[in-house]
C-alpha cells in the first residue's frame, strides 16, 4: 500500500495536546478558500510511498516522548486505503505508549466515516467541516467557527473533552525550516499571515511562492 504525502515532521505541538508527529497527506479537491496549505492540493505533487516507510520514520522518534500523531493535508479521506492502512499502523505502533490520533478533514462526520470506514473506526478525534475565512474563531486547533472537535473513542474522550470549548487568545503555530524553505504548523487567525510578511520584510526577508496565495 503507498500513500501520496506531502510532507511529515516532528514535533507538532501546534495542532493537537501535547507533542505529536504530523502528517501532511497530498491532495485535496475541496480547495477551501484562504487556506494555509494551497501547496497540498495537487494529486501530482508528492510520489506515492509505501505506507511502511512512512511508519518507519514514525517508530524512529521515541514512542515514550510522544503523545499522539496527527493528520491532515490535504484531504486525508480523498485516499481512504491509505489512510485505513496508516491509520492501523500507528494504532499498532502507539497504542502501548497512549498515543491518540487525531485527522483533520474538510468534510463532515457522516460523510468521513462513509468515506473511510476504517479510519473511522480507529481515529480518536477528528476535526470535520471545511475552513470557512468568512467565519473566525478562537477555538483551538478549529481555523473557522463552524469546524468540529468530534470525540470518537474513551481515549479521544479522556484527552480531548477539556479542549471541546476552549479557547486561546493567540494562535498556536510554528514554524519548520528545510533547508531554504519554512512552513508553518498550526491555524494562524485572521490576519496572522500578512503580518507575518510584514514582519519579515522589515528585517529584509521576502517570501516567495508563499502557500497560502494563488
Amino acid at each position: 500500500m503507498k500513500v501520496r504525502v506531502s510532507r511529515l515532521h516532528y514535533p507538532v505541538t501546534a495542532l493537537g495536546p501535547g507533542g505529536r508527529i504530523g502528517i501532511w497527506m497530498q491532495g485535496c479537491t475541496i480547495g477551501c478558500r484562504g487556506c494555509l496549505s494551497r501547496d497540498t492540493w495537487s494529486g501530482d505533487d508528492a510520489l506515492p510511498v509505501p505506507v511502511d516507510q512512512v511508519l518507519a520514520w514514525c517508530a524512529g522518534h521515541d514512542p515514550a516522548t510522544l503523545s499522539g500523531v496527527t493528520i491532515t493535508g490535504g484531504e486525508p479521506s480523498e485516499q481512504p486505503a491509505a489512510l485505513a492502512a496508516l491509520a492501523s499502523g500507528l494504532a499498532r505502533l502507539g497504542r502501548p505508549y497512549g498515543w491518540d490520533l487525531l485527522c483533520y478533514t474538510g468534510i463532515a462526520e457522516a460523510e468521513f466515516a462513509r468515506r473511510c470506514p476504517e479510519p473511522y473506526a480507529t481515529m480518536d478525534a477528528l476535526i470535520t467541516e471545511p475552513y470557512r475565512a468568512d467565519q473566525p474563531t478562537d477555538l483551538v486547533w478549529r481555523g473557522s467557527a463552524n469546524q468540529r472537535l468530534v470525540l470518537l473513542t474513551r481515549l479521544g474522550r479522556a484527552r480531548y473533552t477539556a479542549y471541546l470549548a476552549a479557547r486561546s487568545d493567540r494562535p498556536a503555530v510554528q514554524v519548520a525550516v528545510d533547508g531554504d524553505r519554512f512552513y508553518l504548523v498550526g491555524v494562524p487567525r485572521r490576519g496572522d499571515l500578512a503580518r507575518l510578511e510584514r514582519m519579515l520584510a522589515a528585517r529584509g526577508i521576502q517570501l516567495e511562492g508563499v502557500s497560502w496565495r494563488p
